[in-house]
């Protein structure tokens, strides 16, 4: 079931796209900074690999636990509101995890204490980041028609695709030389985010209430189910190419600690570019159904895992992450677009939540496992995710070949 988007009062509204691109630009730029410099941050502390692995599944668990949450909060308070908390604290919790690793890098703190800090401030980023997310999607969904939803939502992700361009791209150069200056520089983004939000977006509440005695929506609503693997799937993939980036760079290509930050970096600047060449296409193909859209996207995303596992070379690795990225565009705003389109207005913000919730998960469980099949062999996590994304791919061809855009 579709609504149209409609204010409280029934008044069709436009979303503040410009203000929302920018405050997911900056935030997306902080969240990929950090993950282009895990893995050499990792080694230049002398810590295991797992470190990296157990900080981003951190973050995801709890962005897992608490997407939903937040999700209701806007539905019930607004969507601003949860914004500005979210990102102001995501900015306190980031400039505090410089500081430490500023520390640590200088010795100042033990490797112990660095390790803690990695895993707790990265499990607070998540927590407070997995309010934006959901909420922006929602605001989306409340303020765009359902035709429009992939559209709109395909801007937003490009959006969170150019920080994925620049976020990796700074901290990359900056991380060559100085690690805790790379950090300094992506704390301070969440702040310009929060300036950002509360500035540019129009306060009010969401675009309708719940109804006097309806239920809430249940964690596995059979409505959501599709969207919600999907969003599983794809994030988790993408969370295992994010963690191992570094990690690969350095010992496949046989790299420097400070050159294979350098690598990873431009490997995660290609998939920026190749997102933002994806979501174009979305944006402007309005006609394509949904669930083609994922079956093609699964599809190219896969091949680009497929390719990682025969990498020798710098710019083959740079192409196979621009492959696979250029699959990811076509999924993620179309599972957020399905799932937007399949419940009721004042459900928005809990379903925007529920996918949230999903992304989660497969960032909890993804790197752990991933790191685990690492250890057995480099390339071992990139073919059991190409073959994953081959099986999403049947799925949606199978499941959603009768998807429409509206």
């Amino acid at each position: 079931m579709t609504q149209d988007a409609t204010t409280a009062e029934g008044v069709e509204t436009s979303a503040p796209m410009g203000a929302l691109m920018l405050a997911a630009l900056t935030g997306t730029m902080a969240m990929m900074a950090f993950v282009a410099i895990v893995g050499p941050l990792v080694r230049r502390l002398e810590l295991p690999e797992w470190v990296a692995g157990l900080s981003v599944t951190t973050g995801g668990l709890l962005w897992m636990l608490l997407a939903r949450w937040w999700g209701g909060m806007g539905d019930r308070h607004g969507r601003k509101p949860v914004l500005v908390v979210g990102f102001a604290a995501f900015a306190l919790v980031y400039l505090a995890l410089a500081y430490g690793i500023d520390l640590a890098l200088r010795r100042d703190i033990t490797a112990a204490a660095a390790l803690v800090l990695l895993v707790v401030a990265r499990g607070l980023v998540g927590a407070f980041y997995a309010a934006v997310p959901p909420t922006a999607a929602a605001l989306i969904a409340d303020t765009t028609r359902p035709a429009a939803r992939p559209a709109a939502m395909a801007k937003l992700g490009s959006a969170n695709a150019l920080g994925l361009v620049l976020g990796p791209a700074a901290a990359g150069w900056l991380a060559g030389r100085d690690l805790a200056l790379a950090l300094y520089f992506a704390a301070l983004l969440p702040l310009l985010a929060l300036v950002v939000v509360a500035l540019g977006l129009p306060s009010g509440a969401p675009a309708a209430a719940r109804p006097p005695g309806a239920p809430p929506m249940k964690l596995l609503d059979r409505r959501l189910r599709v969207a919600a693997l999907t969003a599983f799937a794809a994030m988790g993939s993408v969370a295992i190419a994010q963690v191992l980036v570094g990690f690969f760079a350095i010992d496949r290509l046989n790299l420097s600690v400070v050159e294979g930050a350098r690598v990873a970096g431009l490997s995660l600047a290609a998939v920026g570019c190749s997102l933002m060449v994806a979501q174009q296409l979305v944006m402007r193909l309005k006609h394509v159904p949904m669930g083609r859209w994922i079956g093609v996207g699964a599809l190219i995303a896969g091949l680009g895992f497929f390719g990682v596992t025969l990498v020798t070379t710098q710019w083959q690795m740079l192409l196979s992450y621009a492959v696979m990225s250029f699959g990811m565009g076509m999924i993620f705003p179309n599972f957020q677009a399905l799932a937007a389109n399949a419940v009721l207005p004042h459900e928005q913000g809990a379903a925007a939540g529920t996918l949230s919730a999903a992304q989660g998960l497969g960032m909890v469980l993804a790197p752990l496992i991933g790191t685990m099949l690492y250890r057995v062999a480099p390339a071992l996590p990139y073919a059991v995710v190409g073959t994953g994304l081959w099986a999403l791919a049947a799925l949606a061809f199978v499941k959603l070949r009768r998807s429409v855009n509206a």
